[in-house]
């Protein structure tokens, strides 16, 4: 069975160009899906839709979200779609199963003032302090992923450049642009970079003595977590995604369109940005309010 779940992951990999969390989220998935049905004597080969239906059941009662259920199920139908093309299966028994109903939470974000907080106690002389200070201006004048920010390439811009080439998810590239605080921070910290780098030389921006030999996502979120606490704000609500909600949520309260963000934020469907239109819906109401002849009429 472990040889069935490598050939299809490799499969994700090379042919569909999965970044390296997909791919391990979908791991974990068929990995727990291959435990349920070994406590059942069955296999992925004898699975029927009543057992996987029953897997997938079986994450309600766990108390797993809906979202996370959705992307087991897909996880789930791609593997058996997977085994069905290669004839390991005659048969794909996840393909009527229905994916549980879902309400669309909005982003958590935090306000202009928090952020400007947040960038406020950042600053300082030292080379931990300009690398942070550096990364929160990137971040939160580029919506980058955490994933993409951590692995930006050295040299990623210089002085004069307005825009940034980032490689996304699927490994599409899409241009960025760059604000002058974001290239003035980074500037600052380059004087420092040397320190981090284990070597001659790194080619990462953010190098680092790990195992990566860059700064990792989940150092980066224990920095922000600390710097939260300095800042005097509630340590669950500071993120890097908390951040990339930021970016995208101010830039539409400041006019921006979804188009345009959506092509920032690297969303292959406009969809997936659509979360944001709770923004956009409070400022139409504010511009009506404002500006209709009628507004205020009794």
């Amino acid at each position: 069975m472990s040889a069935l779940l490598e050939n299809f992951l490799e499969m994700l990999a090379l042919e569909r160009g999965a970044a390296q969390n997909t791919i391990d989220a979908y791991r974990r998935d068929l990995e727990a899906l291959d435990e349920f049905l070994g406590l059942r004597k069955l296999s992925f080969k004898s699975a029927s839709e009543r057992d996987l239906t029953k897997f997938i059941q079986n994450l309600a009662k766990e108390g797993m979200s809906s979202s996370t259920q959705a992307r087991r199920l897909s996880a789930v139908k791609q593997f058996y779609s997977f085994l069905l093309q290669e004839e390991f299966r005659s048969d794909n028994p996840a393909m009527n199963i229905e994916a549980p109903k879902s309400g669309r939470r909005l982003p958590k974000y935090l306000s202009e003032e928090e952020v400007s907080l947040l960038l406020e106690c950042a600053e300082g002389d030292t080379a931990e302090e300009a690398r942070l200070y550096a990364l929160l201006q990137i971040l939160y004048a580029t919506g980058l992923r955490v994933s993409e920010l951590v692995t930006l390439p050295f040299p990623t811009f210089g002085e004069e450049d307005d825009f940034i080439i980032v490689e996304g998810k699927g490994s599409k590239e899409r241009l960025v642009p760059v604000n002058e605080e974001a290239k003035t921070a980074l500037q600052d910290y380059l004087i420092h970079r040397p320190q981090f780098i284990d070597g001659d030389h790194s080619p990462w921006l953010f190098p680092s003595r790990g195992k990566t030999g860059h700064l990792t996502r989940q150092r980066f979120g224990q920095m922000l977590k600390e710097l939260a606490v300095k800042a005097g704000l509630a340590v669950e609500r500071v993120s890097p995604h908390v951040l990339r909600h930021a970016f995208a949520s101010h830039l539409l309260a400041h006019g921006a369109d979804l188009r345009s963000l959506q092509k920032m934020l690297g969303h292959s469907d406009i969809s997936t940005t659509q979360i944001y239109t709770h923004v956009l819906k409070e400022r139409l109401l504010k511009l009506v309010n404002r500006h209709h002849p009628l507004a205020g009429a009794k």
